[in-house]
């Protein structure tokens, strides 16, 4: 007989369910294998496959759980007189004897082609990938592209859910609030990234290219804008195209469940972000990060961001002139949607608060979750998740409400069309490595590495742009350093060598960028962060009568120098007249606070860029763009 679930106890309890080379599924939909009726049991609640010569049971996120021999577990390699509890319901898991457990009559038929190839493909290398973001998500498709059969890769997400066999992102109303923060994508990093990923993710009008080419732009390739959103979406969509290789799990990874019952992974790529618990969890393996190097007199230094959903007016090329020149606001948008990034001061952030209408008491929830307040049906900015309101919009009079609406006017958006505001508290660390070995190889299991990747190794300031990129970064040297070093046995330290390489590397160039947006240098030659110069600007003009002529006159020639160096990259730039009539419509100590925050320092952010593919130039060339139809000028 072949392996098999007998129903032990409950309404199915003496009904005998085989189990074939298709995954049995067990939940209350009526697609299920097994139909369980039952309030706590989920649609699509549990699933047993088969894999290499034995059975595994999988949760599939259920919200009540699946349990083992009492025990509630994620994932459970079967053995013959195992209990599984789903529900009210309890099943046996049967074989005739320990042989039947992984061989049944069906593997002495003739292989398929395709079962041939992966025999003759050799071991399969088992990832786990926690956090099934970007950075997660593109690692988990670039090292399928790369490594086929010989790689099983199982995503865990506490963010998505089961919609019948696809598993999609949860909806505002399930709690889970879509980033519609859009991001720049330079072309180093993306044609690196498989053909179909890239076919998928630059279709039709889903991307711009407001930014100009630079040193991070090869085979004369723009940087492409793209809503996170839609990067997340589509990257989901072809990761549930390949169940084969690639198992999604809506739920949040366990990581001490993890140490308990997956020693038969060889890897785990953490890609949580920059508040990682299982980074946290495993953080006497990695090593404490230092502050110090990020900090000024013994303080550690942080930026706050006040993010502002907001649609311009203004053109591309324009909003790209007015970014660069001061460091106050940032504007990242697609086709003028996007986010204004307004960076406060201490004090100013001290107003970034909500206040629940109720009981009467103030929240700290946008600024330390940090949620998204949107714009209600009274026009006030509300969380969905804690019925608090923004504050500072609410008091009309507030010092920091009156400077959101002169950055709304920098950038040319109506006060209708701020639809939502968040915030971000930013601050860099030190990492001493990105790769570690979690668990050494036994007799009965291969050992697992441990590696970092995205914001969960290297969280850096936005302002340069460079979050995503960086984790992409990350992700291509990985899946690389795999493919190239499994050959079914143990891993060793020196099989990551040229990885840790490239992590350092990448720690090095864009956290030192970083850095260099947040401080800067006075007239004595002496490190401060911008914050205090924008905030001492606001001191200095608060009541003052300010020579409004001659802060324009300062900023008109700052822009005409920064146009003349981006126009031969950026055509479609505003003219002379253009430009001061727009500063004309500022409030003058609004002038002041732009010209005094000063410009983008692109000659210290600027320069060369981190290029992963000098580690492994032995290795296949990266892929091209077929969906190119003109280069950048």
């Amino acid at each position: 007989m072949p392996p098999r679930l007998v129903g032990h106890q409950g309404s199915l309890s003496g009904q005998r369910f085989p189990i074939g080379a298709t995954p049995l599924t067990l939940g209350r939909n009526g697609d299920n294998s097994i139909v369980i009726v039952g309030g706590n049991v989920s649609r699509f609640h549990a699933e047993v496959r088969r894999e290499g010569h034995g059975f595994v049971l999988y949760d599939s996120g259920s919200i009540n759980g699946t349990r083992v021999n009492g025990a509630r577990v994620t994932s459970h390699e079967l053995q013959p007189g195992d209990l599984i509890e789903i529900g009210t319901e309890t099943f046996r898991f049967e074989a005739a004897d320990a042989m039947e457990t992984i061989l049944d009559l069906s593997v002495l038929r003739p292989l398929s082609p395709s079962s041939q190839a992966t025999l003759a493909a050799g071991p399969v290398l088992n990832v786990t990938v926690s956090g099934g973001g970007p950075v997660g998500l593109g690692f988990a498709l670039l090292l399928e592209h790369l490594m086929g059969h010989r790689v099983a890769i199982t995503v865990y997400d506490g963010r998505w859910t089961q919609d019948g066999a696809k598993v999609v992102w949860k909806d505002e109303s399930q709690g889970n609030v879509r980033r519609q923060q859009v991001v720049t994508v330079q072309s180093r990093q993306y044609l690196n990234l498989p053909e179909e990923v890239q076919e998928r993710l630059f279709r039709g009008d889903a991307f711009t290219e407001m930014w100009p080419v630079g040193p991070d732009s090869v085979r004369g390739y723009s940087p492409r804008n793209l809503r996170i959103a839609y990067i997340e979406d589509t990257l989901l969509d072809l990761a549930n195209e390949k169940p084969d290789h690639i198992r999604l799990v809506p739920t949040a990874f366990d990581a001490a469940e993890h140490q308990k019952t997956e020693t038969r992974d060889h890897v785990l790529a953490i890609c949580e972000g920059g508040r990682s618990r299982t980074r946290e969890y495993f953080a006497d393996r990695f090593g404490n990060a230092d502050k110090s190097i990020y900090s000024l007199h013994g303080q550690h230094i942080q930026d706050v961001v006040l993010g502002l959903r907001v649609k311009s007016a203004l053109t591309d090329p324009m909003t790209v002139l007015l970014t660069v020149a001061q460091n106050r606001f940032l504007l990242n948008a697609l086709r003028g949607e996007g986010f204004l990034n307004m960076r406060l001061t201490d004090a100013e952030a001290a107003e970034v608060v909500g206040i629940d209408p109720v009981r009467h008491v103030f929240e700290d929830c946008i600024a330390s979750r940090p949620c998204v307040m949107g714009r209600d049906g009274h026009g006030d900015f509300q969380c969905s998740t804690h019925s608090t309101l923004f504050l500072p919009a609410m008091v009309r009079g507030s010092a920091l409400w009156k400077r959101v609406l002169e950055g709304l006017a920098l950038f040319g958006v109506a006060e209708q069309d701020l639809s939502a505001v968040t915030a971000f508290r930013l601050d860099m660390v030190q990492r001493p490595r990105f790769t570690t070995r979690l668990h050494s190889a036994t007799a009965s299991s291969p050992g697992t590495y441990g590696f970092l990747l995205g914001d969960a190794a290297n969280a850096i300031h936005f302002w340069p742009g460079r979050g995503l990129n960086s984790g992409l970064g990350s992700a291509v040297s990985l899946a690389r350093s795999l493919n190239g070093a499994w050959t079914g046995r143990p891993f060793r330290d020196a099989d990551f060598a040229r990885h840790e390489a490239a992590m350092s590397m990448l720690q090095y160039r864009h956290k030192s960028r970083a850095w260099n947006t947040m401080i800067t240098t006075d007239e004595h030659g002496v490190s401060r962060p911008i914050k205090e110069k924008i905030a001492q600007s606001i001191e200095e003009s608060e009541g003052k009568d300010l020579d409004r002529d001659a802060d324009i006159d300062a900023l008109m020639e700052r822009l005409r120098s920064i146009r003349d160096r981006l126009a031969p990259r950026l055509p479609g730039m505003p003219d002379d007249p253009t430009l001061r009539a727009h500063l004309e419509t500022l409030d003058s100590s609004t002038l002041r606070t732009l010209w005094e925050s000063g410009a983008w320092d692109t000659l210290t952010v600027g320069g060369e860029e981190v290029d992963i593919d000098i580690f492994y130039q032995q290795d296949s060339p990266p892929a091209t763009d077929p969906t190119r139809t003109r280069a950048a000028s």
